[in-house]
């Protein structure tokens, strides 16, 4: 696959003027979700990771690429370093104030929008390359979400995406989220773009799609009781689902997580690093 860059001056042609949807519940409720805590926190664990996954879609200076769901840009930095011009779109404000801190703290021009991954607005085909790295696998409405990635990257662009797989480790420590606060009626697990046959139907208009398990390795510099400690102050999902809970399944999630933790922590020095397997998803459009 390849794609071919346009210059640095076009950047303001192709970003994503931002589409606020005030009446999608559903949008206002991933919102209220990923906007609380300090997801950098939870991101440096595995930014190591990230740096790879950018480093095998290689980027040609001046390039179009989209991080979508970019979080506090994880892949939207590394991207930028290679040269390429790169927007990164959340649908977080908070999430977009981290990752423009990393991003000045650096020196890089990147431009971090709000929109929502279901529906960017503006023209079609203006990235040569779209990224997304856990994130828009959250997206609540996957059909939704597969068009806009089709739509938004130019005939023979490419689509780069890494999806947790339902056996991974992170896949458990959801499900003990979900067990004890369901999602919304009709929302599909985000786990199953983690399933083979499901993105290949999801991305069946692509021209191809190649398919790898890869797995990431979180690294914290504490204890695995520290880490779940971490999770529940940092880490939208878990913060959210603590607040729905009484004190006993408060007690329940904590102990859940720090069970998680220690019985995969692969560390002998006190810290923790625990694999977890994702799908890596490469498209040509």
């Amino acid at each position: 696959m390849s794609a071919t860059p346009t210059s640095r001056s076009q950047t303001a042609a192709f970003a994503c003027p931002p589409v606020h949807t005030p009446d999608d519940p559903l949008a206002a409720r991933n919102r209220a979700v990923w906007g609380v805590g300090d997801f950098d926190r939870i991101a440096a664990g595995y930014r190591h990771d990230a740096d790879s996954f950018v480093a095998r879609v290689p980027l040609a200076p001046g390039e179009r690429v989209l991080d979508l769901a970019c979080g506090t840009g994880n892949l939207a930095l590394p991207a930028a370093r290679a040269g390429a011009d790169v927007v990164g779109i959340d649908l977080a404000p908070q999430l977009l104030e981290a990752a423009r801190t990393r991003a000045a703290a650096e020196g890089l021009a990147i431009r971090f929008e709000e929109g929502n991954a279901e529906a960017l607005g503006g023209a079609d085909a203006r990235f040569d390359t779209l990224l997304s790295m856990f994130g828009v696998m959250f997206a609540p409405r996957p059909e939704r979400v597969a068009a806009e990635l089709l739509r938004l990257v130019r005939p023979g662009g490419r689509i780069a995406l890494a999806h947790w797989t339902p056996a991974s480790f992170v896949g458990d420590m959801l499900r003990a989220h979900t067990a004890r606060v369901p999602p919304p009626s009709g929302v599909p697990s985000a786990l199953a773009w983690g399933d083979d046959a499901t993105v290949r139907e999801r991305l069946a208009g692509a021209r191809s799609v190649t398919l790898t398990r890869r797995s990431v390795h979180f690294r914290y510099p504490f204890a695995p009781a520290g880490v779940a400690r971490m999770f529940c102050e940092a880490y939208g999902p878990t913060i959210r689902t603590l607040e729905a809970l009484d004190a006993n399944g408060r007690a329940g999630l904590e102990a859940d997580l720090e069970r998680l933790w220690s019985r995969a922590n692969l560390a002998r020095d006190g810290g923790t690093q625990v694999e977890s397997e994702y799908l890596e998803v490469l498209v040509e459009r």
